[in-house]
Order: structure tokens, then sequence, then C-alpha cells
């Protein structure tokens, strides 16, 4: 392929010779040696072989694709000389009215263009033609035209000889892009349609919208590759400049690839524009969030929404990737809604570990792995907290903790009931597990939470609704999906405290603030439903909930005041050595006396044990004393009094 491309250019050279000696006058001498150096390097570069019929190699494929002229052609084999050899570019300077190491657009008229009759075709080529729309030749000096720079974009000369070397304004994804566990997804109508499209080259936008722009980027490369196409993916952070879009177009042409193009997130609940790509000759792949692209185009559009993998197809993805994990397939596909394509780099960690390590690695390595490929920048007001409670840690009544266990039951055994039984078939909402925990402060709703997510091996993401409700319209929208789209990608548990801000009851419409705060809540509603975790909302008053929620969750737990065996019980949680206490302390006798909720509990003994230590001893029963009636001042409650037999301070 590069031999092929560097023969061609050799073959150019000694044209370019012929011509200088032909039309030039012999008596300079610096033209003497230029016309003896093109011709040295025709033989060094082979161009004095045979001319080369067309195959498929770059330059031909991307002659058919535009359909280019012999002209056309020599056009880019002209101004990829100097990228070719050092002594050419010096060469051009010589010939060059402003010595740069270029061809001139003068030059080129007169050594391809011929008379003057076929000069006004020559510019318009040029000017407006398919090589200067696509970004492959690009003209540059503000000088009269004749006496501009001809030159390639930047990249191009380096990927038409096959070479990795891409632009440094360009952050391309060349893959793998795997495609198990997309089956079903891939065999809809719909994704067929856009298979055929991609498959016939056919000038068109594709656009694959999801919940979150990684997700669609994701599927669309995987689509692209399903096509038996080659797929060139690019992350835009911003709309891309004229620059930019002409080097991608001439990237993806010399690779014969179908760019897929990220579109960068909203601004300000402005929808990106998509770059226009209207010259390109191929398919076009953009990838956004659902409803928040704006797309001006000419070319014919067709449509594809990212669908949910179901989880069968999740088993034998995992399956796929690490066949050695056997019926832990099953438990990853349950608890871990990932791509295919992070489940190959989670596979790769793993085996790394397995090789450093020298042993086996089980499900538990891969949640560690997954936590760590979540490294995501979290969205303002939400707060990632690695878990360590367990259901040791805490102290509800049997059939509080038996709803919990059962909905960490229900995340794992999704892929039974609604994929193998066929439960709830086609139904929104069907997939994750919504929660909500009512119950006075204090009576271990985080702590809760805390012990579900460490049992399904994820983190806890606590979104503080005060920084993601906003007073400006739509900014609330903004930061919910924000919140929805990190947990999704840190596969984490996603926590609302104080929820009532957002999942309070609707109101009457009076004005347009209500109606915005209604439509959040709408949108709140509709996105709860689509996440396939476990989402947990936590109040303390359970009667200011929209019912609308409420018939949206799968479970209501209510966290009670613990009664006195369950104050025992947490006390004992919180003392964590019996020779911390002094013989006198009665664990007891505080949880009879003194009915405060687990978190005053546990306000009261970690400052018991610094009165202590400030004392230089153990804890004493007037250290626990002070520290619980401290708790009631806080709190703004009359304070029982001390034991019996004790002296009051």
């Amino acid at each position: 392929m590069s031999e092929r491309l560097s023969s061609e250019a050799g073959m150019l050279a000694g044209r370019l010779a012929d011509f200088l000696a032909a039309s030039l006058p012999q008596s300079e001498s610096a033209l003497a040696q230029s016309v003896a150096f093109l011709r040295n390097i025709q033989e060094s570069l082979g161009g004095g072989a045979a001319p080369l019929s067309a195959g498929t190699a770059p330059l031909d494929r991307l002659s058919a694709k535009l359909n280019l002229s012999q002209l056309e052609r020599n056009l880019i084999m002209l101004a990829g000389l100097p990228e070719e050899h050092e002594g050419l570019a010096s060469t051009l300077r010589t010939l060059h009215p402003r010595g740069e190491p270029r061809p001139s657009a003068g030059l080129a008229a007169q050594f391809l263009a011929g008379d003057v009759s076929q000069r006004q075709g020559f510019r318009a080529i040029l000017e407006s033609g398919p090589l200067t729309r696509c970004g492959v030749i690009r003209l540059t000096g503000d000088v009269p035209f004749f006496e501009r720079s001809l030159g390639l974009t930047e990249g191009f000369w380096p990927a038409l000889h096959g070479l990795p070397f891409w632009p440094e304004q360009l952050e391309p994804i060349e893959g793998p892009f795997p495609v198990v566990g997309l089956e079903e997804w891939l065999g809809t109508s719909a994704a067929r349609r856009c298979a055929r499209a991609l498959g016939s080259s056919e000038p068109c936008l594709i656009l694959v919208s999801a919940d979150s722009e990684e997700t669609a980027f994701q599927r669309a490369l995987a689509l692209v590759r399903a096509a038996d196409r080659k797929a060139v993916g690019f992350r835009l952070k911003k709309s891309p400049d004229p620059e930019v879009r002409c080097q991608i177009q001439a990237q993806a042409l010399a690779r014969d690839a179908v760019p897929v193009l990220r579109l960068p997130l909203p601004d300000e609940m402005t929808p990106p524009e998509a770059p226009n790509l209207d010259a390109f000759p191929d398919a076009v792949v953009f990838a956004c969030r659902t409803g928040a692209a704006l797309i001006r185009s000419t070319r014919p559009l067709i449509g594809l929404l990212v669908e949910p993998i179901p989880i069968p197809a999740r088993r034998r993805m995992w399956s796929h990737f690490m066949p050695e994990l056997g019926d832990g397939a099953a438990l990853l596909a349950s608890r871990y809604f990932v791509e295919p394509a992070n489940a190959a780099e989670v596979a790769n960690d793993v085996r790394c570990i397995e090789r450093l390590e020298g042993r086996a690695c089980g499900t538990h390595d891969v949640a560690e792995c997954l936590r760590s490929r979540a490294s995501i920048t979290l969205a303002g007001g939400v707060r990632l907290i690695r878990p360590h409670a367990t259901w040791r840690d805490l102290v509800l009544s049997r059939d509080r903790e038996q709803q919990l266990q059962d909905a960490v039951a229900r995340l794992d055994h999704q892929g039974t009931v609604l994929d193998d039984w066929g439960f709830l078939k086609g139904r929104t909402g069907a997939r994750g597990v919504r929660m909500l925990f009512a119950g006075p402060p204090g009576t271990g709703k985080t702590l809760a939470a805390e012990v579900m997510a460490n049992a399904l091996d994820v983190d806890l993401l606590l979104v503080d609704i005060s920084r993601v409700v906003s007073k400006w319209i739509g900014e609330t929208e903004k930061n919910l999906a924000s919140v929805f789209d990190a947990a999704e990608r840190a596969q984490s548990v996603l926590f609302f405290d104080e929820a009532d801000a957002l999942f309070g009851r609707r109101t009457e419409v009076s004005d347009a603030h209500d109606r915005y705060a209604n439509l959040e809540t709408a949108y709140l509603l509709s996105r709860l439903e689509r996440f396939e975790g476990l989402a947990i909302m936590a109040t303390n008053l359970r009667q200011n909930i929209d019912p609308a929620f409420l018939r949206r969750l799968e479970f209501v737990v209510n966290f009670d005041e613990p009664d006195r065996e369950e104050r025992h019980q947490i006390w004992r949680q919180h003392i964590p050595n019996d020779n911390v206490l002094d013989s006198e302390v009665n664990l007891y006798e505080l949880a009879a006396l003194y009915p405060v909720v687990g978190g005053l509990i546990r306000n009261s003994a970690v400052a018991a044990a610094f009165l202590a230590a400030a004392d230089g001893g153990r804890i004493m029963r007037g250290h626990l004393v002070r520290a619980v009636r401290r708790e009631y001042e806080k709190a703004g409650k009359a304070f029982p009094g001390v034991p019996p037999g004790m002296a009051r301070n």
C-alpha cells in the first residue's frame, strides 16, 4: 500500500521534471538541479515502472468514492509531494513565488490543466470541487489565487500511506467495538435499516440516541462494526471548527471508515448543533442524548433509539468475555448494566489482576474493577460513598430488614422473573428497583442504603437535593439528568435524601413557576422509571410524597423509632469494645431511660468516648449521660434526667 503511493508520487515527479525542462529556460542552474533531482526521485521511488492499474489502495478507494477525475487525483499527488520527501519540498520551494515548500496554485494550473481554456474549470475544482468540500485539499495564503499554496489537510498523506498518525486536534477511537450481547438490538427493523444504509455507503445521517451520550456512542460504533464497516469515533467536546471538520472527513476517507461523532453535552439546555458533513460521500453517524441535538442537514436522516440490553443477552456477554466465571455471569448480568465495550475492558482488568496475584478472580473482583473504571466527574450535589456497612450493622425489626433483603433479591433475580418467565413483558419501568424510606431523622435510612449498596457490591451516590433543585427554569432537569447519568456510569445505588423537595405533591397551576415545577416532576417520574439500578428516596414526611411516585415504587419501608431492645442493640453496635467501659455502665439502663433514635445514640457514644479520653480513663456512666444530655439539648427536647442513684451535675 505504501509502496504503491510512493511509486505513483515518483511517476508524478518525473512528469514534473519533463514539464519544467520543456517550459522553463534551462540556463538557470537552480532549475537544472531541480530537474535532475526530480528524475532521481522518479528512479528511487520506482516511478519508472509501468502505470499501475486501479486496485484497493486507499487512493484508489478515495477516487472511486468521490468519482475523481485523473486531474483531481493528480492534484492530491502534487499536494502530497512535499510530504513524501524533504528534497521534493525543497525543490517546490524554489518554484514557489513566495518561497514556500509547496506547489502553488499557478504551478498546478500550468502543470496539470494544460492550456488557458481549462483554467476556469481548474479553478472551480480547487475552490468548490469534492476534494475541497471534503477537506482533503486546501489553499492557503491571503494573496491572489494562483499564488496561493496547495496542500493537503493535516495527517491525510500519512493516512494514505496506512500509517497510524492522527492530527493533534483529533482524538480518535478505532476499536475494538464488540457486538456480543447486542444481537437483539441489532436485529430490530430500525437497526437493520441502518445497517443496510451503512453497507451500501448511502450518503445519509444516522442518529443514534440514548439516555446518555456515551451509551449512544458505544452503540453507534458497534452498529457500524456489525454492518461490516470500519468505524472511527470522535468524542466532540464542542462543535468543531471548519479545520477539524475537514480533518474528520479527510481521515475517514483515507481509511475508508464511517465517522461516528459523539455530540457534546447541551450548554445551558441549548442542544449542541451537529457539524455539517453533507459533503461526505458516505453515511455519517451521530450519537447523542435523546432529544439533545440540533441537526441542520439536507441529507436523509435515519433515527435509531438505543434499547436496554436484556438480561439473557447480558449473560451471554459476560460469559463471552469471562467464561471462567461460570454461573457468576448470571449474577453480573443482573447487577451490572454495562455495555459490551465496558465489559471487555473490565475483563482485561480482571485478567491483569489474575496475572499479578497468581489467583483466579471472582465476581467481587469484577465489581472492584467496575468501580475503578467508574472514575467519573460527579455532578454538583452528588457525593460518592464507598460502602462498608453490612447487615450486622443494621438494627431494624425483622420485617423491615426482610423488605430490604427482598429488594436486593429482586435486583439479583430480574433475569429469571422478567426475562426467563416473561413477567411484565413490554411494561415501562419493569427494570430496576425504586424504594421509599420514610421515618424520622436518625432512624437509619442512610445506613440502610449503604448496607444495600454493599450487599450489591456497588457504590452509593448520595444526592444533595438542595444543590440539584434550581430556581432557574430548565436547570433542575439538567442537573437531574447529570445525576442519573453519573449513577448509570458508576453502576451505583442512587440515594435521594430529604426527597420531599423533588418528589413532593404537584400543585394546581396558578403561574409559570407551578407549570415548570410540575414539568420537573414529570421528567423525574419518566427518568426514574428508565433507571435500571436501585434508586432510594428518603423522607421524614411520607405524606408529602406525590402519590404518582408512590404508585411507581416497588418498596416502601417505614423506619420507626427503635424500641428498648433495639436501642440496646444500637448502643452495643456503637461501642466496639467492652474494655473501654467502666464496670458501672449499664447499656440496657441507658436504652430504657433514653428513647432516642440510632443517630443520636451514635453521637452520644462517640462524644462519651472523647470525654473519657480527655479524663484519661475508661468511659464512665457520667460520660454517657452527659453526652446524651447534649443530644437532647441539640434536638430541643426535655432531658428525662439522670439514672436513679446518680448524682445530678
